[in-house]
């Protein structure tokens, strides 16, 4: 029992050594190259594009629910499907590493995994009301949503500490 134990023990860390996160910019743009190529990563397939993102959901979502969705309001259908299906958009489908299809929702202007989460989500529930998903407008709106909670956190935030570095001795003896 022991020795399965070790065993496993031994495995579980030779697998994390494999899975180190980038350690150099470099580094990171290679691995990211290589993800947007895949078609699967860790055993999920990775949509190609918006449609076939849209493909994907509907081999995965039963009748029912997407009855269900496509009954909902849209703004609340996206709200409340964020943290169940858009988590699991954004973790299986590679937003945060890079993947062919975040790349190619980076490449229409989406740049943050929540944001391009929100997108499919809304686009999909517009796509099964028949509805025009307006792509640019709705990039455009989470763009600027996005901007103006920067903005805002940047506003609202609190100076922790102030100090100021001593200059060099050699900058004080010119003095």
């Amino acid at each position: 029992m022991q020795r399965l134990l070790l065993g496993l023990l031994l495995l579980c860390s030779l697998d994390a050594l494999a899975q180190r996160p980038p350690e150099t910019e470099e580094e990171f743009e290679a691995n990211y190259n290589r993800r947007i190529q895949q078609e699967q990563i860790n055993g999920v397939y990775i949509p190609a594009d918006i449609g076939d993102a849209f493909a994907q959901l509907h081999q995965l979502i039963d009748k029912e629910l997407k009855q269900k969705f496509r009954k909902a309001d849209e703004d609340v259908a996206v709200r409340n499907l964020h943290f169940s299906l858009g988590r699991w958009i954004i973790l299986n489908w590679g937003f945060y590493e890079g993947s062919r299809l975040s790349h190619s929702l980076k490449q229409m202007g989406l740049r943050h995994p929540d944001d391009m989460a929100s997108f499919i989500i809304r686009s999909f529930h517009r796509s099964l009301n028949k509805v025009p998903i307006d792509a640019k407008a709705q990039i455009e709106a989470l763009n600027q949503a996005r901007e103006e909670a920067r903005k805002a956190r940047l506003k609202s935030g609190k100076v922790l500490q102030e100090w100021t570095k001593p200059a060099p001795d050699s900058l004080r003896q010119n003095r």
